[in-house]
């Protein structure tokens, strides 16, 4: 019998048309010998909308996009009724991106629904999305990163003027100013000054209201991709040519003017540490299945946690599959078909947990 794949993606973040990508990658990937598929597109108000069993290949993004207007709550329960098939072997791939579905809100959904489910938990998400939290366990864990400050709205309307100092009084320019909750470089700016410092936070606010702001280090940033469980290996590292101060959204998903370079161009001693504080990282999050770490290495060779990013994106520019095939030569398919088997395997070491108390 084949497995039922419920590909989960759109919905309600800035990050909505990058899933978008994700999913159209991962859907013709998947093995139809193997595998029913099922697109389940969320909007950008949050309805789910069922396309059915899909069998051809998409060869346009728009193809996964539908119009409903349906209530949230009742949409999800049509789904659970009409399109989950009980009784069969069922898993969801949440090719999800930012909030609402990478923050731990959509994983614990399926953990009540008691649906196996690709990538990481309810808690390794949920702190990977913050990165205010994703640092304070960074440091707890006494893993070495970048200088950084978080600021909350409500504090910056209290008084901007004393924000403004506090921060200049802790850090050195030049800064990142990023949203808390965002990925793919959304509403990230780089400012060398007072008045670009203002402007970046007023930016930062309008898509949460938690910032962080990080002094700019000078390095070489490297990605690496982690998979597994209990026992979670490292790719080669991979780093691109840099054409701008930073990767901003365009030249990640529009422009397709950035270069990756795998391997990363690093002394073969430096690859292995490299590696090996992704793995820690992967672990102090407590992840599951995957997640892609961002790592500094200065000219001096030495290391610095970025960030890490637990639903990696899938499109043709992202890493995660370039690096494993350079590691040992895994496919984008059998990449996909061994994040499913992760996820089973997960669900089954959870399904064997005693849920009421033991009398004996």
């Amino acid at each position: 019998m084949k497995t039922n794949v419920y590909v989960l993606y759109g919905g309600k973040s800035a990050e909505h048309e990058v899933s978008l990508k994700s999913a159209s990658a991962i859907i013709n990937a998947l093995d139809r010998e193997k595998f029913n598929v099922y697109p389940i597109y969320i909007t950008k108000e949050g309805v789910w909308c069922s396309l059915g069993l899909l069998e051809k290949e998409i060869k346009n993004a728009e193809e996964l996009q539908v119009e409903s207007s349906q209530k949230v709550a009742y949409s999800i329960g049509r789904f659970l009724i009409e399109t989950l098939k009980v009784g069969e072997k069922n898993i969801i791939f949440p090719a999800l991106h930012g909030t609402h579905g990478e923050d731990g809100t959509v994983q614990g959904l399926l953990e009540l629904i008691d649906v196996p489910y690709v990538g990481n938990g309810v808690l390794s998400s949920a702190a990977g999305m913050d990165k205010v939290i994703m640092k304070n366990i960074f440091e707890k864990h006494k893993l070495p990163q970048t200088k950084y400050l978080p600021i909350k709205l409500h504090r910056w309307k209290e008084d901007e003027e004393k924000t403004i100092k506090k921060i200049e009084e802790k850090l050195r320019y030049p800064y990142y100013v990023k949203p808390a909750n965002l990925g793919s470089s959304v509403g990230i700016n780089r400012v060398e000054n007072g008045e670009e410092l203002n402007k970046a936070i007023e930016e930062a606010f309008l898509y949460d209201t938690k910032i962080i702001i990080e002094e700019e280090m000078i390095a070489r940033e490297m990605q690496i991709s982690v998979i597994g469980n209990d026992y979670p290996k490292a790719s080669l590292p991979g780093e691109f040519i840099m054409e701008r101060p930073f990767f901003d959204y365009n030249a990640k998903y529009i422009d397709g003017k950035i270069i990756p370079v795998v391997p990363a161009r690093l002394k073969p001693e430096v690859t292995e540490q490299v590696r090996a504080l992704a793995v820690k990282a992967f672990k102090a999050l407590d992840c599951h299945g995957l997640a892609r770490v961002d790592i500094f290495v200065t000219d001096e060779d030495e290391l610095f946690i970025n960030e890490v990013n637990t639903m990696p994106g899938f499109t043709a520019l992202s890493m995660t599959p370039v690096l494993w095939k350079a590691t040992d030569g895994t496919t984008y398919s059998e990449l996909i078909e061994k994040l499913i088997e992760l996820a089973f395997e997960r669900y089954e070491q959870k399904k064997s947990l005693l849920w009421t108390r033991c009398t004996k």
